[in-house]
């Protein structure tokens, strides 16, 4: 009767280690998932809310198999928590970038595209008839997009900003070779 008694106590002291050697690895997985979502957690917010989401139940999720001590799940989590801060990572940069370009953009277009507008207004003056209407009516709307994209611009939205600017700027040069201005 010793003998099982003994096998069991062997048995669950194997576990215990067993365990215990999972719950290290486990706990670092925890820390580092964490400092790498809080690293990037304030620029998340920003350009990726959705995605900071998806990382967030991530780790609440390997933080409550850590804390049921299911240190197996916590680990076989990793390549999910891996991804999901990866493709967090990855959004911001690619959002910061696409949001410097489109300042670059907006810089150019806002020095080129004013003076095609002021040129088309000084030609629009000088017509007469439907013609001068339908010119009016085509600068009109190009002021008014401007003015969205300038108010994009100084709201802290570059690539809207961008965008309206190369809409106006695509009008402009339309009307202006319409009106014959070179």
């Amino acid at each position: 009767m010793r003998i099982p008694a003994l096998i069991l106590a062997l048995c669950a002291n194997a576990l215990l280690i067993a365990c215990a050697s999972r719950e290290e690895p486990a706990q670092q997985l925890i820390v580092s998932a964490e400092t790498a979502i809080n690293e990037s957690r304030a620029d998340a917010q920003k350009f990726t809310p959705d995605l900071l989401q998806e990382a967030d139940a991530a780790l609440a999720q390997a933080k409550q198999d850590f804390a049921e001590e299911d240190y197996k799940a916590v680990l076989a989590a990793q390549p999910v928590l891996n991804q999901k801060v990866t493709s967090m990572r990855d959004s911001i940069v690619a959002t910061q970038t696409a949001m410097a370009a489109a300042t670059h953009e907006w810089e150019e277009l806002s020095e080129e595209v004013p003076k095609l507008v002021a040129a088309i207004e000084v030609r629009v003056d000088n017509l007469s008839g439907q013609k001068q209407q339908a010119a009016q009516a085509e600068l009109a709307t190009m002021k008014a997009t401007w003015k969205e994209a300038a108010a994009a611009y100084s709201a802290g939205n570059p690539l809207e900003a961008a965008d309206k600017a190369r809409l106006v700027e695509v009008k402009a040069k339309e009307v202006s070779e319409q009106l014959g201005i070179a």
